[in-house]
């Protein structure tokens, strides 16, 4: 099993509202891969189904750039959108010939040949794991994607669908912040602990909630953040809660999604941040309202 992400990732779901020019992502893309995050992650349907060809568009005019980095792209959901007026409601699709589908103009709107990881988006109540599965060999056997993964699967959702591979799907991409501990709750980070999967985290700054959230609890949290920011001399809160992930032995891979340079050098310094044991539970007491038993 490979897994080559940076630990950091630029998430590229907003992108589309950054308003960037394709010039101004690529001096973004370069910033980031100078940073050391070199992995960029994207879904078919991010931008109603555009932030793949905005980041295209700067592969194709620079393309020696994607040969410094690794994208991950996800399928497996059709949104209602004017692009398909004949979609009644949002579903999930994660037949074979979608996925394949999915991956071809992925590839297309991408620029490239190749895309280093895919991920099923969300769990599929109507999924044919076996139809999944002929879909992933394929699309490993013509080189088109090297390794593959999920997003958002229980851990017995995350072994129907390895019962049917050949190959070990390599991630399992879930949501976990200092203000979101659900997949600490349902047993999906032991999980993954166990087998020795690489998580990768979204939202891990619970959405910005982190910062706008004016309830007891997030003030509570917000304030203890910038006591360890100090005592850490971290630049940031958001730094002080990358780290909480970063630290954590389960070695969470963290997609960051601000088009802020700032921003993510803030998200960033978290990796060189070693909160003690004490400090950790310290947020995970506070975020949740209660000691540990």
């Amino acid at each position: 099993m490979t897994f080559n992400l940076s630990r950091t990732v630029l998430g590229l779901w907003r992108s589309i509202n950054w308003n960037y020019s394709s010039r101004e992502l690529n001096g973004l893309i370069n910033q980031c891969i100078e940073l050391g995050i070199t992995s960029f992650d994207h879904a078919d349907i991010y931008g109603n189904y555009e932030c793949e060809t905005l980041f295209g568009n700067v592969l194709m005019h620079n393309p020696s750039l994607r040969s410094k980095m690794q994208i991950v792209t996800k399928c497996g959901i059709k949104l209602l959108s004017s692009k398909y007026p004949e979609r009644k409601i949002k579903y999930y699709d994660t037949s074979k010939n979608h996925i394949i589908e999915s991956v071809n103009k992925s590839l297309q709107n991408l620029q490239t040949d190749y895309i280093d990881l895919l991920l099923i988006h969300r769990p599929d109540p109507f999924m044919n794991a076996d139809e999944v599965a002929d879909a992933f060999q394929e699309l490993k056997d013509s080189g088109k994607v090297l390794e593959f993964g999920v997003s958002n699967f229980l851990p017995h959702q995350f072994n129907l669908l390895q019962s049917r591979l050949k190959f070990p799907l390599v991630t399992n991409q879930i949501e976990v912040s200092v203000l979101n501990h659900e997949n600490f709750d349902n047993g999906t980070i032991d999980f993954l602990q166990e087998r020795k999967i690489t998580p990768m985290v979204w939202s891990p700054l619970a959405g910005g909630k982190l910062f706008y959230d004016n309830s007891n609890r997030t003030n509570q949290l917000r304030s203890l953040l910038n006591e360890l920011a100090n005592k850490y001399d971290a630049p940031s809160i958001e730094t002080i809660a990358t780290a909480w992930l970063f630290v954590h032995p389960v070695n969470f891979v963290v997609v960051i999604g601000s088009g802020k340079i700032e921003r993510i050098k803030s998200a960033l310094y978290g990796e060189k941040i070693n909160l003690s044991r004490e400090d950790w539970f310290r947020i995970w007491t506070t975020a949740r309202g209660e000691d540990v038993p």
